[in-house]
């Protein structure tokens, strides 16, 4: 087979269909991990150096902060929400701009037009067109309500107070209808949805609920990206295969990520029962495995991922959440090579 880019492994990987080897990316990659890796050199140059098939960047609202406390980490986004940075993969809200619905009137969200923040992706097309897929990420409109009116109130409201909570994602659906615009119009290859329907116990709320105030108004962003021929990513941790039938015919993504091990998922499950409607993206263990296995444990993670979840296409190998600081970095340099050592198609794994 006519070896492909990284940007083609991934978009075939995502139509469900057999590139020329399983590709690999990370949804974040921690720069503590990348500094040992290559000392001095940035995640964009981490990239080519361990031909990494895709980057991602969260280019809308993560990368801004004001500080409110550096010493003790306390930041406020460009939403208003107050948030505890502790240097791992995202700030923790600590306090909601949206406490009623007076604030409602005064409220006004982040311009999605400022061309400031779209410089990262910029810069990243500028570099990697063509040859690797550029993946913008935006948190989905659920996660972004739930620190918009605090984690509690939100699920209260659901029930309580409906139109309110409609109300915020009107909101945050106009935003990212005119920031995924300029993803388009930027040059980005694939945008991903960030934010959880459900913890390793359970779904946050009932599907009922979720459907309503989540996954449908994700389903709007979802057609106006496919309407770009752009291909839609979710990162959903948890347990969410008790609303996977509803999440996939409501939303119309094309990847899901990570399939959650921590949570009881197995990706050779999934991969059995929806595989023909959506590619998977995970589910190598990002914790005890890549913190304190050895490297030929990392190797037999990655062989039985790609056996249970390579065949016919439609996975893009990847760890079962992102590369943390305490990763060791010979564990992620050894994952990378053994997706390539054993993930060449046709695979010959069983």
């Amino acid at each position: 087979m006519q070896r492909l880019s990284g940007r083609d492994r991934i978009l075939t990987a995502l139509r469900r269909q057999e590139p020329d080897v399983v590709p690999h990316m990370e949804l974040w990659l921690n720069p503590i991990v990348a500094e040992k890796i290559l000392p001095g050199g940035s995640i964009e140059d981490l990239t080519e150096y361990l031909d990494i098939d895709g980057i991602a960047y969260y280019t809308v609202s993560m990368e801004k902060y004001d500080i409110l406390d550096e010493a003790k980490g306390i930041i406020r986004d460009k939403w208003g929400v107050i948030k505890r940075d502790t240097g791992q993969t995202t700030p923790h809200p600590i306090e909601a701009p949206i406490k009623s619905e007076k604030d409602l009137e005064t409220y006004a969200p982040p311009d999605p037009d400022d061309p400031s923040r779209y410089e990262p992706l910029k810069k990243m097309v500028e570099r990697f067109k063509g040859e690797r897929a550029v993946v913008a990420i935006i948190e989905q409109p659920f996660m972004r309500v739930n620190e918009l009116r605090g984690a509690e109130d939100h699920f209260i409201n659901m029930i309580t107070n409906p139109d309110l909570i409609l109300q915020l994602n009107a909101i945050v659906v106009e935003h990212h209808l005119k920031a995924l615009n300029n993803f388009v119009e930027t040059g980005a290859d694939i945008v991903c949805f960030s934010g959880d329907y459900a913890t390793k116990d359970s779904l946050m709320a009932s599907p009922e609920h979720l459907e309503k105030f989540g996954v449908s108004p994700l389903g709007e962003l979802v057609q106006f990206l496919h309407s770009q021929e752009i291909p839609c990513i979710l990162h959903s941790d948890g347990d969410i295969m008790p609303i996977m039938e509803m999440l996939l015919g409501t939303s119309g993504i094309d990847g899901l990520h990570p399939i959650d091990p921590v949570a009881g998922l197995d990706i050779g499950v999934v991969k059995e029962k929806y595989g023909d409607r959506v590619c998977l993206i995970g589910s190598i263990d990002c914790g005890p495995l890549m913190n304190w296995g050895t490297k030929e444990q990392v190797r037999q993670a990655v062989k039985e991922n790609i056996r249970k979840a390579g065949k016919g296409g439609g996975l893009i190998a990847a760890s079962s959440h992102s590369i943390q600081s305490k990763t060791k970095p010979e564990n992620y340099v050894e994952m990378v090579k053994a997706i390539r050592d054993y993930g060449e198609y046709p695979l010959s794994l069983d």
